[in-house]
């Protein structure tokens, strides 16, 4: 192939001209220069028709004229043997996955997959529940010793409080927050239970209650205040604290599940922090943030319920009103910081600037959500093999 040297010289952009040519104009210069045998036609038109044979768009010609466009007369041949090579490339033995068309077909790995995975791990989800269930069982033990130790209310009163002070003691308030705990933390189950990744988000819950049993268990014991109620009744006390006995009570607070509704709490001193605050506000996170954002009534009627659930415990004088701003602070603040590590990679890392890796419990986060590949979508589906006409694949909705 031999082009032009004015050409070359003169056009050294790959394919510029001298001035922009209308729609047609160009290919009329050529065929004028290829028919006149003009080079200077010749020469604007190299710049257009390179020698590209590896492009599917350049056609090719089994005449001498090799170039669309270019006259037999030209310059611009190319002998047999180029021809050959050109129209034999797509056969040639050392270029893999060759067509007679000349195409050349490039192997393209498959695309990495993106979308963060969430696998179920049942097994840690398990963990989870039985770690829940040792906490739970110390913070019975620990109300079966502190029970000894509560100052005795005939001859000490209760604290100074600005709320109980000014509100009359109604027993049968506390049967209403009782029963307020038990529409909502069942309610909260069922989102659960309908959430697509309910084991992810059924061990998170586990391990965040394990971890407010555990420590209300520990500021229970070491603090132990007055009883604030005048008419709460509470069982005598055994002047002891032995093991056997100790047992015993946590047996029987367990059966009960911890609320006096079912006659079995009938030991006191369990104050700092709110019980019934922590389950209160807990089921009001967990319906916020794990159902779907069109049920904002839901929303609402829930933090009515707890409002009123917390207000309910107050009037009952079932705990002072620092009990219930402690459980309030320590139960929002341990969900938001676990959700915000949860939620973002960078913070699962131990770092010099990740300051809540120096959490005592990020150790234990970690094991639970190193595999959590993102924020887990708002997604649902049915949870039981049965009825298979609700098992029906639909598209995943993250409303």
């Amino acid at each position: 192939m031999v082009l032009d040297p004015k050409a070359t010289s003169l056009h050294n952009d790959y394919g510029s001209f001298d001035r922009p040519l209308g729609a047609g104009e160009g290919h009329e210069r050529d065929v004028e220069a290829a028919v006149d045998g003009s080079s200077s036609g010749m020469a604007q038109s190299s710049d257009v028709y390179q020698r590209q044979p590896l492009l599917p768009g350049a056609p090719l010609s089994k005449s001498k004229d090799k170039w669309s466009g270019v006259a037999s007369g030209s310059d611009y041949y190319e002998d047999d043997e180029d021809e050959k090579d050109i129209e034999g490339l797509g056969r040639h033995p050392g270029i893999p996955n060759g067509s007679s068309s000349g195409i050349v077909k490039i192997d393209m790995p498959a695309p990495l997959r993106e979308e963060p995975r969430f696998p179920k791990e049942k097994w840690k989800t398990f963990l989870a529940f039985l770690f829940m269930v040792v906490n739970f069982i110390l913070t019975t033990a620990s109300l079966a010793m502190v029970h000894e130790r509560v100052p005795d209310r005939n001859t000490y009163g209760s604290l100074p409080d600005v709320v109980l002070d000014n509100v009359t003691a109604q027993d049968w308030a506390l049967n209403v927050s009782e029963v307020l705990i038990m529409i909502m933390s069942n309610s909260a189950m069922v989102f659960i239970i309908f959430h697509k990744h309910r084991f992810i988000v059924a061990r998170r819950i586990f391990l965040l209650m394990g971890l407010l049993y555990m420590m209300r268990s520990v500021t229970m014991y070491v603090t132990v205040l007055p009883i604030a109620s005048k008419t709460y009744y509470c069982s005598p006390k055994a002047n002891n604290t032995s093991p056997l006995l100790v047992t015993k009570r946590v047996l029987q607070l367990i059966s009960g599940f911890g609320l006096s509704i079912n006659g079995k709490h009938t030991y006191c001193g369990d104050y700092i922090y709110s019980g019934h605050t922590v389950v209160l506000v807990l089921s009001y996170l967990i319906i916020k943030e794990y159902s779907p954002r069109r049920c904002q009534p839901i929303h609402w009627l829930a933090g009515l319920a707890v409002l009123v659930g917390v207000i309910m415990v107050l009037v009952a004088h079932g705990h002072y009103t620092v009990d219930v701003l402690i459980a309030y602070y320590v139960t929002t603040r341990l969900w938001y910081i676990y959700h915000t590590l949860a939620n973002n990679p960078n913070l699962k890392q131990y770092g010099p600037n990740n300051f809540l890796a120096r959490l005592w419990w990020f150790s234990i986060f970690k094991y639970f959500e190193k595999n959590v590949g993102g924020t887990v979508p708002r997604q649902y589906d049915w949870p039981l093999p049965w009825p298979r006409r609700f098992l029906a694949k639909h598209p995943n909705r993250d409303s």
